[in-house]
């Protein structure tokens, strides 16, 4: 095999590994609340548990944003707030802002409905990998991006 082959099979084989090690974000809704709340099972990755918390709960709200929630129980709302078609894009600047380490998504995000020791986690070389049960205020999330004109 020339070098070009080689170093192409070797790049392939570390995608394909790290794709296995690290698989798509696991969402499902567990249930809705009256005041317009979906409760959400998420899975999140970082270098350490903290981090991966801090991603659960940034995959949520994007899921709700972006991706609507397609697993779980029947009744929670599937369709993503945003549904622009390059809105991810054409507002990147904003969305960039928003999902930063300390930034807006927060307040959007609750922690509430969690149960002690209720996190599924694993470590393995790479990092850790947490399940997390959190409540995403999706009618609040609409009103700020409402009022913030991304949606209408």
């Amino acid at each position: 095999m020339k070098k070009i082959d080689l170093i192409l099979v070797a790049t392939l084989f570390m995608l394909q590994s790290e794709a296995q090690v690290y698989p798509k974000t696991s969402i499902s809704c567990l249930g809705t609340e009256l005041d317009g709340s979906q409760t959400l099972r998420v899975t999140g990755y970082g270098r350490n548990r903290a981090d991966a918390k801090e991603q659960a709960k940034k995959n949520a709200v994007w899921a709700v944003i972006f991706d609507g929630i397609r697993e779980g129980a029947k009744g929670c709302n599937t369709r993503p707030l945003v549904t622009e078609v390059n809105a991810k894009e054409r507002y990147e600047e904003y969305f960039n802002l928003f999902f930063a380490d300390g930034g807006d998504y927060k307040e959007y995000v609750s922690l509430s409905d969690t149960k002690k020791r209720s996190g599924g986690k694993k470590k393995d070389k790479l990092g850790y990998s947490y399940d997390l049960t959190v409540r995403v205020l999706r009618a609040e999330l609409k009103a700020r991006l409402k009022a913030d004109n991304i949606i209408d």
